[in-house]
């Protein structure tokens, strides 16, 4: 069956394009902070720490049989308990936060790899939580997707001006009577929630980079954020589905393939624009 065959016949291919589309705005909008404010080790932080929410919901959910608490949920939780835990330490711990994050970073793949694999019946195939599998998306959890998208751009739309402010001249902000901190924190908030929107299609140990090649390519063609984040935007629904599209006509893993196509690109693109700066000079 051809790709176009299956999209038409499968409401689950079409939940993954829905959700894939969701994920792709906000992942485009809050990269672009990321990569402005700088801020990819600690979004690599968050990204991976989600695994031991993830772990800790399935385990709960087979133990005890707490039906409602899905892994995206525990993966929510997660994600933000790191973000507001990363945020401190950056806040009130400079000299020591690179090995905090670490730590962080590490203790949450193993607890979710440990609760994993200590869940009695079925074992749950790790390797979809670590690389993704865009296939899982359901309805109920498409409906959370949606929601979790609206409440970024909303939030985004309403503070843009401050997190503008805030990304680009701190000092400015602080002397404005903008509350840096309660900010800062606020955008470590959106980044986990936009990398759990991401962990459902290319899982939690690629996630960072889709959340920072889309948006570090759009930065080599703009100076201006807003267009940067359109940008990214449509880097990100280029590279998913194309790396949708491959995968399913190859058989490939598709969140790795979706990585790898955005990486190569990546590569691409500043070759041919060293190639260029030379031949000016």
């Amino acid at each position: 069956m051809s790709f176009l065959e299956a999209l038409l016949n499968h409401s689950i291919l079409q939940y993954a394009l829905l959700a894939t589309l969701f994920a792709s705005i906000a992942n485009g909008v809050i990269g672009s902070f990321v990569v402005i404010r700088r801020l990819a080790f600690i979004s690599g932080g968050i990204a991976h720490s989600i695994l031991g929410g993830i772990g800790l919901s399935v385990w709960l959910k087979s133990v005890f049989g707490i039906m409602w608490l899905s892994p995206l949920c525990g993966a929510l939780i997660a994600g933000w308990l790191s973000a507001l835990a990363l945020g401190w330490i950056h806040l009130n711990y400079r000299e020591r936060e690179d090995s905090v994050i670490a730590s962080i970073w590490t203790i949450g793949m193993a607890l979710g790899i440990l609760f994993l694999a200590t869940s009695p019946g079925p074992k749950i195939e790790l390797g979809n939580y670590l690389i993704g599998n865009i296939l899982w998306v359901s309805s109920t959890e498409l409906w959370l997707l949606a929601i979790l998208n609206v409440l970024i751009l909303a939030i985004v739309v309403f503070k843009y001006n401050k997190l503008l402010t805030l990304c680009f001249d701190e000092n400015q902000a602080k002397l404005q009577g903008i509350n840096t901190k309660v900010l800062y924190m606020l955008l470590l908030l959106l980044i986990a929630t936009t990398v759990v929107l991401m962990m459902q299609i290319v899982g939690a140990i690629l996630v960072i980079t889709m959340l920072i090649v889309p948006a570090t390519m759009a930065n080599l063609f703009t100076r201006s954020l807003p267009v940067m984040m359109l940008l990214a935007i449509l880097l990100n629904i280029v590279f998913c589905y194309t790396g949708i599209f491959t995968a399913y006509t190859f058989s490939l893993p598709t969140g790795a393939t979706i990585a790898l196509i955005s990486g190569i690109v990546y590569v691409a693109t500043l070759l041919v624009k060293r190639k260029r700066l030379r031949s000016r000079v």
